[in-house]
């Protein structure tokens, strides 16, 4: 092909979503051109409307065309991606595998405005790229391609056991993903959410117990949390979960929320019982790819809505997650899928 050209829908200034097209010469080295079938509807999206830009950063397709470098891809791969899309490949943590933090990065917000998933093409290099395994379908693995690795990093990489307790704090886009993974890899799963409305769903998806926690000075819990997972943007109310939380606990904020936000606590408190918060934004291609093999044989699925791949579909997904009504997280699919 002598280069591609293919529909985007873009984010305005004025907030207004706009079809469009993107244009992109013929592949060179590691490029890969992937038709896009499906697209996760992230709550980050919403951080970028009012940016000249095309939104979307959970891509779901099928490759048809490879640059002449490429290796570990083929023409009619299923294959998706996430927030980080291009790494220079030779930095300390791009060798170490930490693609996330490659200083010379660009992701989604940042750069590359002029794709995302949000459209009918995309133009990638094969290292960001993440080929699909059989078992796991298009729609199931848009997703995980930012929620799914979010969640799944900090089970993944930070030592937990099969005999520790995790506790979910929400149970919405991240959290339900939260629960099936950690209750799959043989942990005790708490749920924690401000009222019992979700308690029974909480309970299917696989938590173990549930605590309610508006109005509660003090939290009850069978066992202590050895990780916390707080997929809600403002965080706990530190002496209202003291009680709750083990010795040593590894706390993980994992919310996308304002860049001017704080992140405040008791120093005393934390300092005496050895408390350790840890930021977490990515995860090295081995753990992405494994995510995805844990979620294919386990069963993982994420709770979807889905909407057409088309600007009214756009429209209607945004306004849903704008009016914090999307369970849990939306899905937009191409014509003909």
């Amino acid at each position: 092909m002598s280069g591609f050209e293919f529909a985007v829908i873009k984010s305005s200034p004025s907030k207004e979503y706009v079809e469009t097209t993107t244009t992109r010469p013929a592949l060179t080295g590691d490029e890969v051109y992937i038709e896009i079938t499906h697209s996760g509807v992230c709550g980050t999206d919403q951080h970028f409307r009012g940016v000249d830009m095309v939104l979307g950063h959970e891509g779901i397709g099928v490759i048809k065309a490879i640059g002449p470098d490429v290796k570990s891809l083929k023409v009619g791969d299923r294959a998706g991606w996430g927030w980080t899309t291009e790494v220079c490949g030779v930095c300390e943590q791009c060798v170490e595998g930490h693609y996330a933090y490659c200083p010379f990065r660009k992701e989604f917000g940042s750069q590359a405005s002029d794709q995302g998933s949000f459209a009918h093409g995309a133009v990638w290099k094969e290292p960001l790229i993440y080929k699909l395994p059989d078992a796991l379908p298009s729609d199931v693995a848009a997703p995980l391609m930012c929620a799914g690795i979010t969640v799944y990093s900090p089970l993944a990489e930070f030592g937990l056991k099969s005999s520790d307790v995790v506790g979910v704090v929400g149970i919405g886009g991240l959290g339900h993903l939260a629960i099936q993974f950690a209750n799959k890899m043989g942990c005790e799963v708490v749920a924690l959410s401000q009222t019992d409305s979700k308690k029974e769903e909480a309970m299917k998806l696989g938590a173990h117990h549930f605590i309610a926690t508006k109005g509660v000075a003090e939290l009850s819990s069978p066992k202590k949390i050895n990780h916390l997972l707080v997929t809600t943007s403002q965080m706990p109310d530190w002496a209202q979960y003291a009680s709750i939380l083990h010795p040593r606990v590894q706390i993980f904020p994992l919310t996308v929320t304002d860049f001017e936000a704080n992140l405040s606590c008791n120093y005393m408190r934390f300092l005496l019982n050895g408390w350790k918060i840890i930021g977490n934004v990515g995860a090295p291609k081995i753990v992405f790819a494994q995510m995805l093999e844990f979620a294919a044989l386990h069963g993982i699925r994420p709770v979807i809505e889905k909407f057409p791949l088309s600007k009214q579909g756009v429209i209607d997904a945004m306004q849903k997650l704008d009016d914090g009504k999307m369970r849990y997280r939306g899905v937009l699919y191409a014509e003909g899928v």
